[in-house]
């Protein structure tokens, strides 16, 4: 049976390719997504894609990733700066736990410099743009494959 990857997407993830295209790229959450599903596939890992805009939601994901013994890659969007029950929720999480962010949070305007949720990832990729999907998954792919 392959591992379950749930892959996380939080507030206005929906939107990209239209919102500040300067920023985060032209590519849509929807072409990430089947990206995203075929590399799981090739992986041998099977890929559960999900996009909310509500905090409460999301957490409830990762409490069921948590129950489903299931890695993690998560894009928290604005909740990486300020959701602490998104941190406490990722605190459950055992399996590989990786966060992606689309644009170099770290050369960003103080206020998108520091992610809270990134204290408990094993791994952190930004500024890769859509390709920071791929790198996480194959991370993730790499770290069971290792045991970790």
């Amino acid at each position: 049976m392959n591992t379950r990857v749930f892959m996380l997407n939080g507030p206005n993830l929906n939107m990209l390719g239209r919102r500040e295209p300067e920023i985060y790229g032209t590519t849509t959450l929807a072409s990430i997504r089947l990206q995203s599903e075929k590399l799981a596939d090739e992986l041998g890992l099977a890929c559960d894609f999900r996009q909310t805009n509500h905090e409460g939601v999301m957490v409830d994901w990762v409490q069921e990733a948590f129950e489903n013994e299931a890695a993690v890659i998560v894009n928290p969007a604005g909740l990486s700066f300020h959701s602490v029950p998104l941190l406490d929720a990722l605190k459950l999480i055992t399996r590989p736990l990786v966060e992606v962010h689309l644009s170099n949070i770290h050369a960003r305007d103080e206020y998108h410099r520091h992610s809270m949720t990134s204290t408990v990832a094993r791994g952190v990729i930004a500024g890769c743009g859509a390709e920071g999907y791929s790198l996480a998954l194959r991370a993730v792919a790499a770290m069971l494959k290792s045991g970790q």
